[in-house]
């Protein structure tokens, strides 16, 4: 056999991507089971608001945990599994391809733990700052905060390339920029939720945290701080 002709046409995604992708995939293979007769009978057809129910995350139970000084697990809970339930096969298609794309990418630089630090780190992030914002009812689940985490990450690294390079770094932030604006002009355009902020939330963390989780990350952040 030729040189290279026994190898892969395209680089195997990282096991840590597949790890974030395959909740999103099971959940989305039981729910539309249901929706379509396949399992549950008549009760399979609401398991989708079922799951919501159970694992979305209310803007409401920040203020209520904080008003009774109480932290129920039920509530704790949400703010990780949101990003597991979505409204739609297609709404978890795009955050699964989102997650697929980008995880390879930062898969193939940062260790496992650090890919799920900044994945979670903007599903938390995202949940929280969320939640804090005053009047907001609409139920925040999906995995965008988590896949705009990586976004932050993967961010961090054309970034870092820019700088080793003496270019202008501001170019690195065009991908977040391109995407925020077609989510608020569909949002102006169409009507839609406010969950743009858990995204952008999501972004922010992934690109700080990167600063401490990358390769070499903390002594380069040394760096930047000796520097300043």
């Amino acid at each position: 056999m030729r040189p290279g002709f026994n190898e892969a046409p395209v680089n195997p995604l990282p096991p840590v991507v597949w790890l974030l992708v395959l909740p999103i995939i099971a959940m989305e293979v039981v729910v539309n089971a249901g929706a379509i007769g396949l399992a549950g009978g008549q009760a399979g057809i609401g398991w989708r608001n079922e799951a919501l129910q159970r694992f979305a995350l209310s803007p409401v139970m920040l203020d209520q945990m904080w008003a009774s000084g109480q932290v129920p697990h039920d509530y704790l809970m949400r703010f990780l599994t949101y990003p597991f339930v979505h409204g739609s096969l297609t709404h978890a298609i795009f955050a699964a391809v989102f997650i697929l794309a980008l995880g390879k990418f930062v898969g193939e630089v940062f260790r496992a733990w650090a890919v799920l630090a900044v994945f979670f780190g903007g599903v938390l992030a995202g949940g929280i700052v969320y939640s804090l914002v005053p009047g907001l009812q609409t139920w925040l689940f999906g995995a965008y905060p988590g896949a705009y985490g990586l976004i932050g990450a993967f961010t961090f690294m054309i970034w870092a390339k820019l700088g080793a390079e003496h270019a202008q770094r501001g170019r690195a932030f065009s991908l977040i920029g391109m995407l925020l604006g077609i989510q608020l002009l569909f949002g102006t355009l169409f009507g839609g939720s406010p969950d743009w902020i858990a995204d952008l939330a999501g972004f922010a963390a992934g690109f700080l945290l990167s600063f401490a989780v990358a390769p070499g990350g903390p002594s380069h952040l040394l760096r930047l701080i000796r520097q300043r």
